[in-house]
């Protein structure tokens, strides 16, 4: 951003940068003009967006193999749906797949963070059958089952504990965590 001043004598032109702390400009004979920068907001990060996205798709109705907002989701398709933008996260069709990909670290239940991945064991006690987003406070988002929308649920619910089978962190562990530590996700 450029500010001009012009005066009878003289044309003076300052270039303002923004910075973090105030810039000093002299402006004729010893007067300072002080000027503090806009603060520009921060990008939001990936787990934001995510957790965002999640967010905006309650209320969609359960559809088995379904992958977007206007035909329904079914669990995975939700995930799928919801990471599709994120640079670097292309993952597999079901939940079982996505559980299974190789390279995502496995999170401690204790260690989760917004955009992580849950999975659970409900038909099968052999093989991950679901899968949801994790948004915070013990909260993840989910397509449930046929009949059902697209909501929000408790891990601490008894039926989730039971059938609760592990955790995988999908994205940089830096922007989960910065996400945590930055934005509140009313």
């Amino acid at each position: 951003m450029a500010a001009t001043e012009a005066t009878a004598s003289s044309k003076i032109t300052r270039t303002y940068h923004p910075a973090p702390v105030d810039l000093r400009v002299p402006v004729q004979g010893s007067a300072l003009l002080t000027m503090t920068p806009k603060a520009e907001k921060p990008a939001k990060s990936e787990a934001h967006q995510v957790t965002q996205r999640a967010f905006s798709m309650i209320g969609t109705p359960y559809r088995w193999g379904g992958t977007s907002p206007k035909r329904g989701f079914d669990c995975s398709g939700l995930v799928n749906y919801v990471f599709q933008n994120i640079d670097e996260v292309d993952l597999p069709r079901t939940a079982r797949e996505i559980y299974s990909m190789r390279g995502n670290p496995k999170v401690a239940r204790g260690d989760l963070q917004p955009g992580d991945l849950v999975f659970f064991r409900i038909h099968n006690r052999r093989t991950v059958d679901h899968v949801g987003i994790y948004v915070g406070d013990n909260q993840f988002v989910h397509a449930p089952r046929r009949g059902q929308k697209v909501r929000v649920s408790d891990l601490n619910g008894d039926y989730w504990k039971r059938h609760y089978t592990a955790a995988r962190r999908i994205l940089p562990e830096t922007l989960a965590k910065a996400d945590m530590d930055n934005h509140r996700f009313d």
